[in-house]
């Protein structure tokens, strides 16, 4: 019997203590901070996008077929990825939301603004549906405590990430999509006859019904090995940086071409090989720079000769 009884009174402890813990520990639901999300929008509602500062040109971007375009202060090919990222803003969350007092739909203003660094914002970035139609974001100081930045949307203020603000600031040459080839043009054959270690055998390699051929009678081209060439060197191969290009009409450069599927060609010149690979596109008014190993990657595709 006291044992039994001994047991009956460990099980009320225990029993006595699940339910003290249950009952004295931390609410859940109060302790978790409320979020507010900055906005419901989605990527694809958006066409055009301008990022506008108090003392230099804005950078507008526009979307074009599918694919993000600089418009201004330059017109270039968009890093997409970049693009993306600037417009992320719109999935931001915050841990503060600050509203007017006062009367119902009051807007902030003057001291109200000031506060908060947005009486004179330091970036405004605007994403357009159309002309007409555009949300704006306007970003101010930083909280001193978290580094977090204040934002203001459809008079709200939000507390953010500063990570938004700086994307969108970002230089425009970076902005700049650095793959040499667009995303729509398709590749059907290199001419690199002109090319210094290929101008005696007049290389050229196109794709014909599919397959890949040589113009140099001795080469053995697998094809495995031209399609891992052709996607690891030109189509998934970014520069590791951009500079603009101007031509200069009394310089003479190497050069080869891409042919492309719909019957047009781009025209490359071979500004340096070493340390660095300098490739231009005079069309699109860019330098490519790429590292040396991967350069000589590009203007060599593994055909195959035989060694002598």
């Amino acid at each position: 019997m006291k044992k039994r009884w001994l047991l009956n009174l460990v099980m009320l402890c225990v029993v006595a203590g699940l339910v003290a813990f249950l009952y004295l520990r931390p609410k859940q639901t109060a302790e978790q901070e409320a979020v507010y999300e900055v906005s419901s929008y989605k990527l694809a509602d958006f066409t055009a996008l301008s990022v506008e500062f108090p003392a230099k040109a804005a950078v507008t971007f526009e979307k074009v077929n599918g694919f993000w375009q600089l418009t201004a202060p330059v017109k270039a090919r968009a890093d997409q990825v970049t693009a993306q990222r600037i417009l992320s803003i719109i999935a931001a969350k915050s841990k503060e939301r600050i509203t007017k007092k006062g009367a119902a739909n009051s807007n902030f203003e003057g001291a109200d603004l000031e506060k908060f660094g947005l009486n004179n914002p330091s970036v405004k970035l605007k994403l357009f549906r159309n002309k007409a139609d555009f949300e704006e974001f306007s970003f101010g100081t930083h909280n001193p405590v978290n580094d977090d930045q204040y934002v203001l949307h459809r008079n709200v203020v939000y507390l953010i990430s500063s990570a938004y603000s700086e994307v969108a600031s970002t230089q425009v040459i970076e902005l700049i999509d650095k793959a040499p080839l667009k995303p729509t043009e398709k590749v059907a054959g290199f001419d690199f006859s002109h090319l210094e270690q290929w101008q005696d055998a007049k290389l050229r390699v196109d794709l014909v019904e599919g397959k890949w051929k040589a113009s140099i009678p001795e080469a053995k081209p697998q094809q495995n090995e031209m399609n891992e060439w052709l996607e690891f060197s030109w189509v998934h191969n970014p520069a590791k940086s951009v500079e603009f290009y101007s031509p200069d009409p009394k310089a003479t450069h190497p050069s080869f071409e891409i042919k492309m599927a719909d019957g047009s060609k781009v025209h490359f010149d071979k500004i340096q090989e070493s340390p660095d690979l300098l490739l231009a596109r005079p069309d699109e008014g860019l330098i490519y720079n790429f590292p040396s190993d991967a350069g000589f990657t590009m203007l060599n595709p593994p055909i195959n000769l035989p060694s002598k």
